[in-house]
């Protein structure tokens, strides 16, 4: 891959998160992947739900024992206080693919990259593209890494950069934002050591509450709202963040009995639902949230980045074996996903009819429309990337 001139590859990847490791841990057995990441280890991340279904992905990537080690909590459930004032439990007991999994992120983000280089992926980090050109060859990019400007030349780019889009953006495509969620969150201990391992999610006049336990006694508590709202400013800010939990009755209730203590200063990041126009063009294509950011109350956005991930690099060996209906092929087949996941986040939106003049609630009541342009996007001053 390492040339006098320069680095060559079949395909660049530039961003390691979930969505962009498992685009190269299943092309890079096929083909010469290199995998661009502007930091050198995993970011501090929310902590995410893996839904049980990700277990046929595993599966299919060869991973799902080398998942079961890494030793993430398994979700048996959950239990949400939405739609009316008592709490309703949802098990996973039916589910034929059995419960789904509380991420320690970081942790699973580094395995990610770890498996990817030993299926023979390159990676180089911290280091981001400073120019990009296009010839008749491929592509020409100039690299910043430890340093040095590295040539790099690819017949493949791959957008895995998160809700910003960085590639795609480039090359023309448009990021359509249906709503202005964002997320503040908090990491914490229970000191009683006991967990259910059931999620939380409770609604407020404001927005939605979500606290699930992590790997190692670990707890999140997250606030949701709309970035032009009042509340935005609690999302943003650790204290008062707790200070508002302390008005939801239920689960500050319920974070007492375990005696939750919080840890750090906490994150604040983007949250909404958005689209790019394609997620595919000539040479290139977009995995993860940089295709399609999905609303966290869907429980779908790891989900998401791993199934673009397996389907991105099947298109992209199909391309690069000379199949020209390969990347359409692929940005074709996320258009149902995006439609359906409109279709059951507005319906369960929709469930939760208790403040129906409060600007949250009643802007989720109709049928979402575009948000115009893309301004107060948090990542800028946290450096969010893919969720």
């Amino acid at each position: 891959m390492i040339r006098a001139g320069g680095i060559e590859s079949d395909a660049v990847v530039v961003g390691a998160g979930p969505a962009g490791a498992a685009f190269a841990l299943n092309l890079a057995p096929l083909h010469r992947v290199l995998v661009l990441d502007r930091r050198d280890g995993p970011a501090v991340r929310i902590g995410e739900s893996l839904a049980p279904a990700a277990r046929r992905l595993l599966t299919d990537m060869g991973l799902w024992d080398a998942f079961l080690a890494e030793g993430h909590s398994p979700c048996h459930g959950g239990r949400s206080v939405w739609g009316g004032p008592l709490p309703v439990e949802a098990d996973t007991l039916r589910d034929l693919d059995g419960p789904g999994w509380h991420l320690d992120r970081g942790r699973f983000d580094g395995w990610l990259r770890r498996v990817a280089a030993s299926r023979g992926a390159a990676l180089l980090a911290p280091a981001q593209p400073l120019a990009i050109t296009r010839d008749r060859e491929g592509w020409l990019l100039k690299v910043e890494t430890a340093g040095r400007r590295i040539p790099v030349r690819t017949r493949l780019l791959v957008d895995a950069g998160g809700r910003g889009s960085p590639l795609a953006k480039r090359f023309g495509a448009r990021r359509t934002v249906s709503d202005r969620l964002v997320c503040g969150w908090v990491h914490g201990r229970d000191a009683d050591g006991r967990q259910s391992g059931l999620t939380w999610i409770e609604a407020e006049p404001d927005g939605w509450w979500y606290s699930a336990p992590l790997p190692a006694g670990r707890r999140v508590v997250a606030f949701h709202t709309d970035a032009d709202l009042p509340a935005a400013a609690d999302a943003r800010d650790a204290v008062s963040l707790l200070r508002r939990l302390s008005g939801c009755s239920d689960l500050f209730r319920s974070l007492t009995a375990c005696g939750f203590e919080p840890e750090g200063q906490g994150g604040f990041c983007a949250a909404h639902s958005s689209t790019l126009s394609s997620a595919s063009g000539d040479g290139w294509l977009a995995v993860g949230d940089a295709a399609l950011g999905f609303d966290p109350l869907s429980s779908q956005g790891i989900f998401n980045a791993l199934y673009t991930g397996l389907a991105a690099a099947e298109a992209a060996d199909r391309h690069l074996s000379g199949d020209p209906g390969a990347l359409p092929g692929y940005a074709a087949g996320l258009a149902p996903i995006r439609d359906a996941y409109r279709t059951h986040l507005h319906a369960w939106y929709g469930l939760e009819r208790r403040w129906p003049d409060r600007p949250f609630w009643s802007r989720r009541f109709k049928v979402p429309s575009p948000v115009p342009g893309e301004g107060g996007d948090p990542r800028r001053e946290r450096g969010e990337g893919e969720g």
